[in-house]
């Protein structure tokens, strides 16, 4: 029998002993638990443990991989794609425990209105939407929503819970007329509670369902005007044509990049970028006012360098920017083209024609059929192209696309002043009742919709408003606007004047100096104060023309005037900023430029314009009366043949290799 003291020693022994044991144990006293947010966004998983010693961690993907620098406690990610996560925990003593998996679900979808600071509460990212499903059919309806933790989804219809509807996606594979009715989702976490809207689910028992609503996963327009020819006669109204027609598409929601007078190069060089925006599901049009022609079937643009007389390879083939688009699998691919099908060369031997694919959705908007020219004309001080002025009456209206032509087509049939010369022709492959006014629903191209965003607003940064305090203490505020894409207005403000100085002026320049096109002869006033308003604050005004020939970066230089109180002497300050590449600039149009024409066809014949004759392009029409945008060859031009085709399918090809 043990004596009391030997008690006490074994008592003592045991409760050492249980100690030993509680302590050596292992154990997460907190798991990591599943998320759900946007793709690419910073989520940060987070185990604790309790044990003796040091405890190493060691996080671990569903492939059974390690996580690189995943060897902490908390594990921070960029979330680019679902993934499945496990952490393992271990000591010094061979003993070791793992985590819970978690889910990072990384969804795909529009973002827009998470709040900048969230922290993890549900944010409904898509909602279910109205439907009406035909009787014995699958019904389906989607709901998805962002969440730290993963939200969990109650489906309810007329107010009660569905039991076993439980995820972001409702279906029910027969649908019967007690399936109709009011259907909203309860989405929580342990931060709160939110609810979609109730969307009405009507069962029909017959085939004539409504048409679903068309939608484009984007929307991009590339507009090209070319008016200063170096070797044909000059027009007026692309200026006009592409601003007006590139408000109205954004006002579509189109993204728009408008340009002026491009060489053949600078024309494929944009032409390659446009196509970069385009993909399955977008809507993609292509505008073109200028000088042009049709031969053998295609269509070419004339691009300011074209020499007299010209041929196809100094020009650009529509058909083949057609073939280009189509070539992405866009929704809608729409042409329009403000500009001349006559073709006067008729000694050239027209080519062999490689026909486009039969592909869907395909519009075609001339602004004159086969054979014939199209005009502008002088309204009330401003030129326009006839086609486009009607176009842009209709253009935001919500019809078909080839509804929107017919209407343009009506009217232009019925102006007195191109009856019996110009008539709109249009060639479709339409499948759908599709329109340029569709939204776009971005639900599953979040991606893709962000890369074509990035591009697109590389071809749009403007450089940031900039302030210069001058030695004499004035100070002046140089800001920043786009005309077109590769035309940008610089404007000054004296902001604060000096203690000593009066009657202060500012000057804009810039190096390298950049033409200004629409300061030539015969430019109107009215057409000024149309296209470039200027604030009656405004000082002093620049404009930037022709930036895609910019290789090197823009700098900008304020000369600042003023009069000196104490000296009475006129003083010039001068400051300069470089705004780098703004605009197009920055997307290397110029890169095409490899060649430079070894000889300009010196002593040329006289270009024709109507009954003009001129040595030189003329920037202005005197005459009243419509002006053709055809641009002529000169008569009976002698021209060498051989064996090689006139039009050289393959170098076009490798022209539109993208």
């Amino acid at each position: 029998m043990a004596t009391s003291e030997e008690e006490n020693a074994l008592m003592t022994g045991s409760r050492t002993k249980s100690r030993r044991i509680m302590i050596s144990e292992l154990f997460i006293v907190r798991h990591p638990f599943s998320v759900c947010v946007p793709v690419d966004h910073k989520v940060t998983l987070r185990v604790r443990a309790e044990g003796k010693g040091i405890l190493h961690y060691q996080w671990f993907t569903e492939d059974d991989e390690e996580v690189f620098a995943g060897n902490k406690e908390d594990l921070t990610i960029q979330a680019n794609k679902s993934q499945l996560y496990i952490c393992r925990v271990s000591d010094n003593f061979c003993n070791c425990v793992f985590s819970d998996w978690v889910k990072v679900k990384a969804l795909d979808i529009d973002k827009s209105g998470l709040p900048i600071h969230w922290q993890g509460e549900p944010h409904i990212a898509e909602s279910p939407k109205p439907q009406t499903v035909r009787q014995g059919k699958k019904l389906t309806l989607h709901c998805a929503a962002f969440g730290i933790p993963t939200p969990h989804y109650q489906w309810y219809r007329n107010g009660q819970p569905l039991q076993d509807k439980t995820t972001g996606m409702l279906q029910i594979d027969n649908a019967t007329a007690k399936h109709e009715g009011s259907y909203l989702c309860c989405i929580s976490n342990i931060l709160q509670e939110t609810w979609t809207e109730p969307v009405d689910v009507g069962i029909v028992q017959t085939d004539l369902l409504p048409t679903p609503a068309t939608t484009a996963t984007d929307k991009v327009a590339l507009l090209i005007g070319n008016l200063n020819y170096s070797h044909h006669p000059a027009l007026m109204a692309p200026i006009m044509d592409v601003h007006q027609l590139a408000n109205l598409l954004q006002q579509l929601g189109f993204r728009v990049v408008s340009l002026l007078d491009l060489t053949r190069e600078e024309m494929l060089a944009a032409i390659e970028k446009f196509i970069q925006l385009l993909d399955r599901g977008v809507y993609g049009l292509f505008y073109y006012a200028g000088h042009g022609y049709e031969h053998a079937g295609r269509n070419y643009l004339v691009a300011v360098d074209a020499p007299q007389p010209y041929r196809p390879e100094n020009c650009v083939c529509v058909q083949r920017v057609m073939r280009s688009m189509q070539e992405k699998q866009t929704a809608l691919s729409v042409m329009l083209l403000d500009t001349c099908r006559k073709w006067y060369n008729q000694d050239c031997i027209p080519s062999g024609i490689m026909p486009l694919g039969p592909t869907g959705n395909t519009v075609y908007g001339y602004a004159t059929c086969e054979d014939a020219e199209a005009f502008e004309v002088q309204d009330g001080g401003k030129s326009t192209g006839i086609f486009t002025k009607y176009l842009n009456a209709h253009i935001l209206q919500t019809e078909k696309v080839t509804h929107i032509l017919e209407r343009v087509s009506e009217d232009l049939g019925r102006d007195p002043l191109v009856t019996g010369k110009q008539q709109v022709e249009i060639k479709h492959t339409l499948k759908e009742p599709r329109s340029l006014a569709d939204p776009v629903q971005t639900a599953g191209h979040t991606r893709e919709l962000n890369l074509r965003d990035a591009c697109w607003r590389q071809a749009n940064k403007l450089p940031r408003k900039k302030r210069w305090m001058f030695v004499c203490g004035v100070e002046v505020e140089v800001s920043f606007s786009a005309l077109f894409s590769n035309v940008l207005m610089a404007f000054a403000t004296v902001k604060t004047k000096g203690p000593r100085t009066q009657d202060c002026t500012v000057t804009l320049s810039s190096i390298p100096p950049m033409e200004d096109i629409f300061s030539g002869p015969g430019r109107s006033e009215e057409m000024d104060s149309l296209l470039f308003t200027k604030s009656e604050n405004t000082d002093s005004t620049l404009r930037l023309c022709a930036l895609q020939k910019l290789t090197e970066s823009l700098v900008i230089k304020v000369d600042l005037h003023y009069t000196d109180m104490n000296s009475k002497l006129r003083q010039t300050e001068s400051q300069q900023v470089d705004i780098g590449k703004p605009l197009v600039a920055s997307c290397k149009l110029h890169r095409r430029n490899h060649t430079t024409p070894a000889n300009k066809k010196e002593g040329a014949s006289a270009q024709s314009m109507g009954n003009i004759t001129s040595s030189k392009p003329r920037l202005h029409q005197t005459q009243a009366g419509p002006f053709t945008r055809k641009a002529e060859c000169a008569a009976k031009v002698a021209v060498t043949r051989g064996n090689e085709p006139e039009e050289n399918d393959e170098n076009e090809l490798q022209d539109f290799t993208f």
